[in-house]
């Protein structure tokens, strides 16, 4: 915190003030803070899955996950080498979630498959696979559980009033690791409150900055 503080003031910022990201994220989206109804955002980082429950204004309840989009890359590392013996790195893994990533191992998720290149581990020599939607589902099975813990966790620790209200209207998913496909509906599922995803989830973080400023 103190070297975003003085790299801002560094910048020629004169006056410096933090916020929580989930709270900047939940301004992004567009959520009413300022009503008395409670709101939950959960905002899925590449290190950290944070969430941020507001109301009248104020910050209900802020908690961080040292679990999110970089968890979910080490995942598929060591579910392709398990599986396949292959070892690959973390660029492959990112890409392999990017393009062919799902939440849901169901048949009508996506159809996209991947070809891989890696070292295999048995033979020591270049190795190709394919991967489809159904492998990633299962590689991304841990953290994805994970995150629906901790959010059900929080869902538990607020005032009922609050949670009920939160459960009326649902959960606003945000960050890179909102555009993991179907994992709206597989939180969903696990959690059983609606998720919501806004327009553009990558970018809510910093059009609620820059709406507090």
């Amino acid at each position: 915190r103190r070297a975003v503080y003085e790299t801002a003031v560094s910048a020629g910022a004169r006056r410096v003030y933090l916020i929580e990201e989930p709270v900047a994220a939940a301004l992004g989206a567009g959520l009413p803070i300022d009503e008395p109804s409670g709101s939950m955002v959960v905002d899925i980082g590449g290190g950290t899955t944070d969430i941020a429950v507001l109301s009248l204004g104020g910050v209900v309840q802020a908690r961080s996950l040292r679990c999110a989009g970089n968890a979910m890359d080490e995942a598929v590392i060591r579910y392709v080498r398990r599986r396949h013996q292959l070892l690959i790195g973390e660029a492959n893994a990112e890409r392999i979630k990017i393009e062919a990533g799902t939440a849901m191992a169901q048949s009508n998720a996506r159809t996209h498959e991947i070809h891989i290149r890696g070292r295999d581990l048995r033979q020591g020599r270049p190795k190709s696979i394919v991967l489809g939607p159904q492998d990633i589902a299962e590689a991304l099975e841990d953290p994805i559980e994970e995150i629906a813990e901790f959010v059900q966790r929080a869902l538990e620790d607020l005032p009922p009033e609050v949670s009920t209200d939160i459960c009326d209207r649902g959960i606003h998913l945000t960050g890179g690791g909102a555009l993991l496909d179907k994992l709206d509906v597989e939180l969903e599922r696990r959690v059983g409150v609606k998720f919501f995803i806004p327009d553009n989830p990558l970018h809510c973080v910093v059009k609620g900055t820059a709406s507090v400023l």
